[in-house]
């Protein structure tokens, strides 16, 4: 529980500082960030805060939503 705690709480912060740059950003950039943070959330509360699930969570994350954004 502690762990899910902790990933949203980074993860809503990584999302709002993120925010203040969106104006610059396309869509696919934009896509692509909200993706590596839901990932890197997902990635660390899946491995119980293991380091290589944050990283490649992320990493899949923004994979995703750059796919995602850029078939629409």
């Amino acid at each position: 529980m502690r762990a899910v705690l902790y990933s949203l709480i980074v993860g809503g912060s990584l999302v709002v500082a993120g925010c203040q740059t969106w104006e610059g950003m396309s869509r696919e950039d934009r896509a692509t960030a909200i993706g590596a943070g839901v990932g890197g959330v997902a990635g660390h509360a899946a491995t119980g805060g293991g380091t290589l699930g944050t990283v490649g969570g992320a990493a899949a994350g923004g994979l995703i939503g750059r796919e995602v954004e850029r078939r629409r």
